[in-house]
Formats: C-alpha cells, structure tokens, sequence
C-alpha cells in the first residue's frame, strides 16, 4: 500500500503563512493555530516582510503528530481572510 504522505509524524512541520502587514496579523495566526494545537509555542515563530513593507511571512513550527491535524491546521489558516497564501 502506497504512502499517503512522506512527511514522517511526529515532527515540527514549517508552515509558512503570508499576508499584508496588519496590527492583527501574527496574533491572529497564533490564535488559529493554537485552536488545532494547543501546545503551539510562537516562540518559534520566524517573522519575515517584504521589501517593500507591505506584506508579511510567517514560518511558524508546529509540533504535528499526523497529516489530518496537519491538514486541518492549514485549511484553518488558508480560508481566513487576512492570510494570502499557506505553505
């Protein structure tokens, strides 16, 4: 039987969360991903903007221990209106 999936679980996955500048923004993932998965440390969270100040990116590192709580973290994260993309 194939594999569904080549990430092997447990592990801290990297999901990446862009999205224009916004007070709000960072909280607001934080709060997303800790509704999923409440041990979430946004410690861990790498913060990077664009060059010209208007949009953001988030690499967040989110202890996961399958793909359907990983899956359902993203879906969470992609269809909220303040984020762009998720990766």
């Amino acid at each position: 039987m194939p594999q569904e999936t080549l990430i092997e679980f447990p592990c801290h996955f990297p999901i990446k969360v862009m999205g224009e500048v916004h007070d709000e923004f960072t909280s607001t993932v934080i709060e997303i991903i800790k509704q999923k998965n409440s041990s979430f440390d946004p410690s861990t969270i790498e913060m990077k903007g664009s060059s010209e100040g208007r949009y953001i990116s988030l690499t967040c590192f989110v202890y996961v221990t399958n793909k359907p709580e990983l899956d359902d973290i993203y879906r969470s994260l992609s269809t909220h209106p303040m984020i762009k993309f998720v990766l």
